[in-house]
């Protein structure tokens, strides 16, 4: 079983969340408050306002597979709602093996996985406003919280 590393900071992460697959726009990198800098959020940034540029980020790289809504299609599993996220990987599952217990979980096969055409590839930035979103949109408290990789190891997702 390979076990990827946990994330270390900026420069190990280069990439996180809900995804995106074949025929995605190009990314591009999107920084704090919406600019064009690829920077990280600041460290303060409020989870609410990372799930908000999430969702937005989301519709862009990862509905085309996932539904609109992040509700699944027959290319992708659901990522928000009823069946999105379960502990165990799904029977019919091709690449995922390890259970999600915690936001972490989840970050670190998006990352290595994800999008399914161009693993890794988005910005740093870009994968953790969208597992702010994915999270808030499943029920997970993300206010007052900065999602990065030291608050989704502490964030259950049951």
């Amino acid at each position: 079983m390979s076990v990827v590393p946990r994330f270390a900071g900026a420069a190990a992460l280069t990439a996180l969340i809900t995804l995106g697959c074949g025929g995605a726009p190009a990314p591009q990198p999107i920084g704090p408050k919406g600019s064009e800098s690829g920077a990280l959020a600041p460290k303060d940034e409020d989870g609410e306002v990372q799930a908000e540029r999430g969702a937005r980020l989301f519709e862009q790289y990862c509905s085309e597979c996932h539904g609109k809504h992040g509700e699944g299609t027959a290319k992708a599993p659901p990522v928000v709602g009823a069946g999105a996220l379960p502990l165990e990987p799904r029977a019919a599952a091709k690449v995922r093996k390890a259970q999600f217990r915690t936001a972490l979980d989840v970050a670190q096969f998006v990352v290595k996985n994800m999008p399914a055409d161009a693993p890794g590839s988005l910005p740093e930035s870009v994968y953790w406003d969208i597992l702010a979103f994915d999270l808030k949109a499943n029920g997970v408290s993300v206010s007052g919280k900065h999602i990065d990789a030291q608050t989704t190891a502490a964030l259950p997702l049951r």
